[in-house]
């Protein structure tokens, strides 16, 4: 990844557009906590995120055992929350008591719904009771629209086949690696496109999606040129661990070109 991020951060590229970087959707990969002080995945992450003017904001998505969906990355409290516990493991209450830091779904939507878009990832767990949990997502997105206000992401495209009661255009899959077989997969489906990291995606599959009317996210660009790189290849998402970074590029050649003289000629 270094060493990716460093060639392509050398890497000369035109700026985009005023259209391109005005259209640009940043997405704060577990909100903004890239400087050690904030925890991923909280609301504090996320209102850094929204503070700084990210188009979105990527959150991950687990059930207690009461089947609560609550906003955790990994099965564990441990690496985040220094607590003892697997999320699966615990009820609601009980995952409040011990990590009080972790929000349910329900609370980011409305702290965030409509404001950002949500791209929610469903990490892969056991389904005892599809019926149930699918039905604690409708109610945590009641009121949000489809596409317009969230999509739903997996790295395992079997997890999103498990919700029920979602268009399928609301659902994006993630290529972890290489991501050929998966693109061509995923524009049979007519699921709402693929994201994977901006190295691997190709131009010819940004191409091939868009003319399949689907959308493309790359992660994770952290440098102006990574960012002008993935605007001018056309991509609709570009999710990130330096969010706030990316749209002060984006406000800074905004007002250079705005304070450009016009040419009347």
């Amino acid at each position: 990844m270094a060493l990716m991020d460093g060639f392509f951060a050398r890497w000369p590229q035109p700026v985009p557009s005023v259209a391109a970087l005005r259209h640009a959707r940043i997405i704060a990969h577990r909100g903004d906590c890239d400087d050690g002080r904030v925890r991923e995945n909280t609301l504090a992450a996320f209102d850094r995120a929204a503070a700084a003017g990210a188009w979105g904001i990527e959150l991950d998505v687990r059930w207690t055992a009461d089947r609560v969906p609550v906003v955790a990355h990994d099965p564990d409290l441990m690496r985040v929350h220094q607590a003892t516990g697997e999320v699966a493991a615990l009820t609601w209450s009980e995952l409040q008591r011990i990590a009080p830091a972790v929000p349910c779904l329900a609370e980011v939507v409305a702290r965030y719904g409509r404001r950002l878009h949500l791209m929610i990832e469903i990490k892969a767990c056991a389904w005892p009771n599809a019926d149930t949990q699918s039905r604690s997502l409708g109610e945590a997105l009641a009121g949000l629209a489809a596409c317009d206000d969230f999509h739903f992401m997996a790295l395992q495209p079997e997890t999103l086949q498990s919700i029920e009661g979602f268009p399928d255009r609301c659902r994006l899959a993630i290529a972890f690696h290489w991501p050929d077989a998966l693109s061509h997969w995923v524009r049979g489906q007519g699921w709402g496109g693929l994201c994977t990291h901006y190295a691997l995606l190709r131009g010819t599959q940004v191409r091939a999606h868009h003319a399949c009317v689907q959308q493309v996210g790359t992660a994770y660009p952290q440098s102006a040129n990574c960012l002008f790189r993935e605007l001018n290849r056309k991509v609709d998402f570009i999710f990130s661990n330096h969010a706030v970074r990316l749209q002060a590029i984006i406000r800074r050649e905004l007002q250079k070109q705005a304070h450009r003289p016009v040419n009347h000629k």
